[in-house]
């Protein structure tokens, strides 16, 4: 019941809950972070040598090339501009706030309807549940504002839409599954802790190696009760190739459509993400 499409997709963007003002605070996080990972595989190219922990889906050559599209940088904004955001209010963006907003909830949306929830839950032994679901819905959201955090401002107020639809849409979900109001209470104080713990162990992960990056999986998703490695590896190795894929998608269409594909969990070459497949003719030479 739980997994039923999102019920009221536009009220999530008219009715923004007061009771998560803590949220601007949790994704100011600083864009120094993603250019430090750009300047350590900058140095990597420049010839460091790579540590034996790296896998070589994230430690080629041709990894480094993909991001070619430089950051942004932080947004000039005048006296007025800084002002009204100092008291809590968003001043004028790049491009308009309410395609913005709509942008925001398809992303959201683009995170829970096209992942194969099944296959997670097989691959690594979760239990089929609301909690599973959402731990797994939160790894998707998390490289979906690691990536939005990239775009400046408009791109950090995208961000706060996304995670104002996640949490109204776990709202709705526990109350078509009939959780009584006391219990969603709690439930929801508990996943909203969940959250920006996650939040600061992946990003923490992100940018160092997969040690860090499985250990943070090993505390979140799989809650410290993992017991297979490989499950571990898969999972690791699924949140690099799926971060350096939505690195390189073009920040303007994110924006202002917000569509998102993801790669698979399992899939036979995850090379393929770092090459753009050569193109094929028959004998005629067409």
């Amino acid at each position: 019941m739980y997994r039923r499409p999102l019920q009221s997709a536009v009220r999530q963007l008219l009715n923004a809950s007061a009771s998560r003002a803590i949220l601007g605070k949790a994704i100011e996080q600083d864009v120094c972070q993603s250019r430090a990972l750009v300047a350590c595989q900058i140095t990597a190219d420049a010839g460091v040598p790579n540590h034996s922990q790296y896998r070589a889906l994230h430690s080629t050559r041709e990894l480094h090339t993909v991001k070619e599209t430089p950051q942004t940088t932080d947004e000039e904004v005048g006296a007025f501009t800084k002002l009204i955001e100092a008291i809590g209010f968003t001043g004028p963006l790049k491009y308009n706030k309410w395609k913005i907003k709509i942008a925001a909830l398809r992303m959201y949306t683009c995170c829970v309807e096209r992942i194969n929830y099944d296959e997670f839950f097989e691959k690594c032994s979760l239990p089929d549940t609301l909690n599973s679901w959402f731990l797994v819905a939160q790894l998707h959201v998390w490289m979906c504002l690691v990536r939005m955090r990239q775009e400046g401002r408009a791109g950090k107020y995208m961000c706060r839409y996304i995670v104002h639809s996640m949490w109204e849409d776990v709202e709705q979900r526990s109350k078509i599954m009939g959780i009584d109001a006391i219990q969603r209470k709690e439930s929801m104080k508990v996943m909203t802790e969940t959250f920006y713990a996650a939040l600061f162990g992946y990003d923490e992960g992100i940018l160092s190696d997969d040690c860090v990056l499985a250990a943070a999986l090993w505390r979140n998703m799989f809650n410290r009760h993992c017991e297979d490695p490989r499950q571990l590896e898969l999972m690791v190795e699924y949140v690099r190739k799926q971060m350096q894929f939505i690195d390189a998608l073009d920040g303007e269409d994110l924006l202002l459509t917000g569509e998102v594909k993801w790669r698979p969990l399992v899939e036979d070459n995850a090379q393929s993400i770092l090459k753009v497949p050569s193109p094929t003719y028959n004998d005629a030479g067409l």
